[in-house]
This record gives C-alpha cells, structure tokens and sequence, in this order.
C-alpha cells in the first residue's frame, strides 16, 4: 500500500488515548502522497516548491489523483500550498477508499470518528504490512506519525506543546536523509500546528463571544 494508507491504518490503533483529528490527518496524508510521488519520480523539489516530472501514473487511484492534480505550469505550487488544497477532507477519502478495498470494516469502537461512524482495520496482508513498518519506525512514517500525535509525537498538553514544538523537530526526525523529503515532513508539521493555532483563536473567540451574551 502507499505511505498515506498505511498511515491511515496506524493512526486507527486503539491503544492510544489521544484521538487523531481529522483536519490534522488530512494534511499528513496529503504530505505522505507527496512523498510518495518524490520516491515514485513523480515530483522533485526545488526549495519549497513542487516540481513535477514526466512520470507513469500511479497505479493507486488517491495517488494518482494526487498526481494529476499538480500544477505543472510555473510558477510551481509551494509544498505548504499543496497541502492545504489536497488535504481537503482526504482522510474521509482515505475512509471511502479503504472501506472499499475491504481494509476497514465500521464497528461501534474505534480510535476514529467521522461523524457517527466508527471504523477499525480489518486484519489483511496490507494493514499486517502497515504494522510492520510502523515497528521498525520506518523514519517516513514515524515523521508523519508524529506530526499528528502518534506516540508520542506531540505533548499530551496543548499549552506544554505550544511552547516547546516547532518545525525543528520535523528536521531531527532519524532517518530522514533526503532534502525533498525533510522539506515535505517539515511543511506537514508547520501546517498542523497552525492548524491547532486557528482551532485555539477560534475556541477563545467564541469563549468571548459567550460572556458578552451572558454578561457579568
């Protein structure tokens, strides 16, 4: 499978307390297609910007759309840009997706949730394969992991994580030792945290808007 369907499948374990938001799984995935299309030929880097290379289109159908979705006309999109107009609603695409190859069957627990639906993984070669890169902590996948709060990826307080994670910690990702895939790692890691930054001005301005209705 590819690196956004195997991140999909992992970020469904569980075990771990933490709920994995939609928003920040859709930028993720939208970097692990990127990724994938760096290490398939597809798309090079220069700089921050998305290049793309005459290349065979990918067999899986996300990624291929990913694919056919690229600007290939100069000026280039910038890898930021990328991610938030292909990470629109991706992880409900992702669900669709992997609900139709038979890898997800709904049940009534589970560490996602769209809406009322509750899924989990069904137990197949591919989310086997997915487990299995995830304990060897394929560098990609652990970088893109802990840019949603996989394990450890963020601090469990919000406030704590404000002050000491930033994109830095996307570039000491171990493993890492391509310049285009650091540049995509780090843009997902940007992208969420400013993601929790409007969901926090958000949260607060309509706290304010409450007590002015509600007065002294």
């Amino acid at each position: 499978m590819t690196t956004a369907k195997d991140l999909f499948i992992i970020t469904m374990d569980p075990r771990p307390e933490r709920s994995v938001g939609q928003g920040d799984l859709s930028l993720a995935l939208a970097g692990a297609e990127l990724i994938d299309l760096i290490d398939a030929g597809a798309v090079t880097v220069d700089e921050d910007r998305i290049v793309p290379v005459e290349a065979s289109t990918p067999q899986d159908g996300l990624l291929g759309e990913a694919a056919a979705l690229l600007t290939r006309e100069p000026p280039h999109e910038r890898i930021e840009d990328w991610l938030w107009r292909r990470g629109r609603d991706l992880a409900a695409a992702y669900q669709a997706a992997l609900e139709e190859d038979g890898e997800l069957t709904r049940k009534r627990s589970g560490r996602l949730s769209f809406g009322s639906k509750r899924v989990e993984p069904v137990d197949t070669p591919a989310r086997r394969a997915a487990a299995e890169r995830w304990e060897e902590r394929e560098p990609v996948l652990a970088a893109l992991a802990s840019a949603v709060g996989v394990e450890g990826g963020r601090p469990e307080n919000a406030e704590e994580a404000e002050d000491t994670e930033n994109a830095e910690d996307a570039e000491d990702q171990p493993g890492l030792d391509d310049d285009a895939v650091t540049a995509v790692v780090t843009a997902v890691h940007d992208a969420v945290m400013e993601l929790e930054a409007v969901r926090q001005r958000r949260t607060i301005e309509n706290s304010a808007f409450a007590n002015l209705w509600r007065g002294p």
